[in-house]
């Protein structure tokens, strides 16, 4: 044997093993080429229905958003005619108290009214009654 047909020997010999070390690792990435196809697959198929669920969603929220927006400016009003009507009922509280004030006054003034003309009646009559 010469040495070149000892070398094409050696070449043919790495060749097969090579080949033999490698077909395990194509076939693990044929495998895996497989699978991330089937995975792509399934996130197209199950993906493009929850994006579609998910912009739905989003333009609902968009419209509550807008519709709360919109109510915002009704509770403002509401609370400031809220506040109003707090400080009426607090100006009518001070009137009524002041009125329930003077009457209490009144009350006592026609006591001593009352009292004081029985006390000049009886004046008055006892004088007339004795002669004085």
């Amino acid at each position: 044997m010469t040495f070149g047909a000892l070398a094409a020997l050696i070449a043919a010999l790495a060749l097969v093993v090579l080949v033999l070390f490698l077909i395990p690792t194509i076939i693990s990435v044929k495998r895996t080429a497989e699978s991330v196809a089937s995975l792509a697959d399934l996130l197209t198929n199950e993906l493009k229905p929850t994006i579609t669920e998910l912009n739905a969603v989003l333009v609902e929220l968009k419209t509550v958003g807008g519709g709360v927006a919109e109510h915002t400016d009704d509770v403002k009003r509401f609370m400031s005619a809220l506040g109003e009507t707090g400080n009426q009922i607090s100006t009518i509280n001070r009137s009524v108290g002041v009125v329930t004030s003077v009457l209490g006054q009144t009350g006592v003034w026609v006591t001593g009214a009352k009292v004081a003309g029985k006390y000049l009646l009886e004046r008055y009559y006892n004088r007339t009654l004795k002669g004085e």
